[in-house]
């Protein structure tokens, strides 16, 4: 299982939101790019990076940060926040990243989503974010309608190959990870399932990979020290 330390950007700055709020977010740097260089020295080979702009308004305000941290530590970096159309598609993968994640347009927009699986295959990862059991979309300001299993049902039969699932009443709360969620899906679904939202300690880690998933994001619990990066990767390989 890969483990994906997060950097979530807001005015080029890193950063955590508690649970989406917007008006709850903590700085943790004014230099992103020196903490993915501390994942690199923790050992880490893989980066999840959010726009946290982006995801409101649908345009790409830390691009450049995102291609600095692309290029300069060398990880593979998968992004999302905002990626609605193939130009921003095209604007990230030229950056250097490694794998553009759908939110809002993948539920919102089925062409988009087909023609860029279709361009671009397993570069194409979709954000399921779940509230409530529906998922949430543009920066999880709105609740859709949709059901979690309805959307991903979609996503798989689309031929997308990775999905990251949010839990949002998990998101930065130190709660652990929602396990029965991620057992569910894993059991159900044949996509790569990478976990985030509240994972907040090792025995999350290696639950998560027994059960078999992809991946698992690590936010807030690196930056509060919860969390030892290093040991988080050597349990979950």
């Amino acid at each position: 299982m890969i483990i994906y330390p997060a950097i979530d950007l807001y005015q080029g700055k890193a950063v955590r939101l508690y649970q989406g709020d917007y008006a709850n977010m903590t700085v943790y740097s004014d230099r992103p790019l020196s903490v993915a260089e501390d994942f690199v020295r923790q050992g880490a080979t893989h980066i999840h990076l959010v726009d946290l702009e982006g995801a409101r308004t649908g345009e790409t305000p830390n691009l450049p940060v995102v291609e600095e941290i692309a290029r300069r530590t060398g990880l593979f970096a998968e992004v999302g926040g905002g990626i609605r159309s193939m130009e921003t598609v095209k604007a990230y993968l030229s950056a250097g990243v490694s794998r553009v994640i759908l939110g809002t347009a993948a539920l919102q927009d089925p062409t988009f989503l087909a023609a860029a699986v279709a361009a671009y295959g397993e570069k194409i990862a979709v954000g399921a974010d779940v509230r409530e059991g529906c998922i949430a979309v543009r920066g999880w300001l709105e609740t859709s309608a949709c059901s979690l299993e309805d959307f991903l049902s979609r996503m798989q039969a689309a031929g997308v190959r990775t999905v990251v699932c949010t839990d949002i009443s998990r998101d930065g709360a130190m709660r652990g990870a929602n396990l029965e969620l991620y057992r569910r899906l894993s059991e159900r679904f044949r996509m790569d399932v990478i976990a985030s939202g509240g994972v907040s300690a090792l025995d999350d880690v290696r639950e998560l990979r027994r059960m078999g998933l992809a991946g698992a994001i690590i936010g807030k619990a690196y930056y509060t020290g919860a969390v030892s990066l290093r040991e988080a990767i050597e349990v979950a390989t």
